[in-house]
């Protein structure tokens, strides 16, 4: 049911009954890389073009999630997802290798929370038994379609990030064991101007703040309520204006429980990731891969997942257009709680 303006609450407690994560070498190397499914040790995977490499990444992660979830493909009733590239190709072909009836969502980085939204939407109203959500993205990918093609070596300003060669997905089910799905509030579009793709952090920030503002108008709750509170991909330069945001609106966020899946993903002092990650991947993958497992074995009770996006395009910026960003947040929990 609507509870406020923008939060969709889950009477009948969606499961998420399976989740996996395919990742590159950078995220291979980071500090999550035990939480993965698999990790590719470069980035082409023996494929025949980026994009190619972008697809069995998300193929990879859909077969790892129905298995993990003790089902077969034909028991997949929906699958929704999306990704960076145009027209949502990775996410096409990969549906069309997963057979089942397909939902294609673009809602740039905040995908990963879009579509597992819908997924708990589509069980919760009982429409479906089995819903999947992905995504998926690469950095030669991104590079190749928003910026330059990795053979130009263009050098990148510090504000500018580094795009997740990984994807996610989650088997979302009326019953079984599994993290719940609690709520989502999706988000509104904020534009506050900021015209450099390079500086994504903070044009995607004020998104993420009015996003878990309004979840916690909504819902009643406060940071106390969550053990752990991440955006999706703000990294270095978006997370702390997220964060002083938050504090000037009257939500006071501690480091302890205020965290972003793009500082999460890498180890920006050790790797040359610049701000930190991006992409759709980002935090497809840390929350597929490392938080769900967090909730699962009790060192995390309760978390809200806010994935920001900025939805833009190469035309849109070419065009002098400035960035309009949005958050998606999604509230799990460990059973019983």
């Amino acid at each position: 049911m609507l509870k406020g303006k923008q939060t969709w609450w889950f009477e009948n407690k969606p499961v998420i009954i399976g989740a996996a994560t395919v990742v590159g070498p950078d995220e291979g190397e980071g500090p999550l890389a035990s939480d993965f499914d698999l990790v590719h040790p470069e980035l082409d995977m023996q494929q025949k073009s980026w994009e190619k490499a972008e697809r069995l990444l998300l193929e990879q992660a859909t077969d790892f999630a129905v298995l993990h979830a003790g089902l077969k493909k034909d028991d997949i009733q929906f699958y929704i997802g999306g990704d960076l590239l145009n027209q949502i190709i990775s996410n096409s072909f990969a549906a069309r290798s997963l057979g089942a009836p397909y939902i294609g969502m673009f809602g740039a980085c905040s995908t990963s929370m879009e579509t597992l939204a819908l997924a708990a939407q589509l069980i919760d109203s009982g429409n479906a038994q089995h819903a999947m959500a992905g995504t998926v993205s690469h950095n030669c990918t991104a590079e190749k379609q928003f910026r330059y093609p990795t053979e130009y070596g263009s050098q990148k300003p510090p504000t500018a990030q580094y795009t997740v060669t990984g994807a996610g997905a989650a088997v979302v089910a009326a019953t079984g064991n599994g993290p719940i799905i609690e709520c989502a509030t999706i988000g509104k579009v904020m534009d506050l101007g900021i015209t450099d793709p390079f500086n994504m952090g903070a044009a995607m920030a004020p998104a993420a703040v009015d996003t878990i503002t309004a979840h916690f108008n909504d819902t009643g709750r406060s940071p106390s309520d969550y053990d752990l509170i991440v955006t999706g991909d703000l990294a270095s330069v978006g997370h702390p204006i997220a964060k002083e945001l938050l504090i000037r609106d009257g939500v006071p966020m501690n480091d302890t429980i205020f965290n972003d899946c793009g500082l999460m993903v890498y180890d920006i002092s050790k790797q040359k990731v610049q701000a930190g990650g991006s992409g759709c991947g980002c935090s497809a993958v840390v929350t597929y891969g490392h938080l769900l497992k967090k909730v699962q074995n009790g060192d995390l009770k309760r978390i809200l997942v806010a994935a920001t996006g900025a939805l833009l395009s190469p035309l849109s910026f070419q065009q002098g257009e400035s960035i309009p960003c949005i958050a998606h947040a999604v509230a799990i929990s460990a059973k019983g709680v």
